[in-house]
């Protein structure tokens, strides 16, 4: 058997066993992977709010890890889906959070001040 033979069934056999389990912890991620943004459920995150910009419609979040995204905590700047989510929350208020990749770029889908 020659090794074009041997790499092809090494492969269908992955495809096989891990195939599924594979597609089952992929398909719940970010809106990329095929769904519409609005098809896809993101989970919340804490977060800070360092910097509301109502003119440029963005907000600066310090966050804790989205998993969704896979995203390790740290300070971003997102856009947000509707503009009118900045009039709900100032600099320093704690956050709960949901963000997806729409269009190629991470969007606050919703906010609300922590509790």
């Amino acid at each position: 058997m020659n090794m074009s033979k041997v790499s092809t069934i090494a492969l269908a056999s992955w495809l096989f066993v891990a195939g599924p389990a594979f597609a089952a912890n992929h398909s719940t991620g970010s809106a990329s992977a095929g769904a519409s943004a609005g098809a896809v459920s993101a989970a919340t995150t804490d977060g800070e709010v360092r910097r509301v910009d109502m003119e440029a419609k963005k907000i600066t979040i310090r966050h804790s890890e989205i998993k969704n995204l896979e995203m390790p905590g740290m300070t971003m700047v997102f856009q947000v889906q509707d503009p009118s989510m900045l009039d709900k929350v100032k600099v320093g208020d704690k956050v709960r959070f949901s963000a997806e990749k729409v269009n190629g770029a991470i969007t606050l889908t919703s906010i609300e001040v922590a509790k």
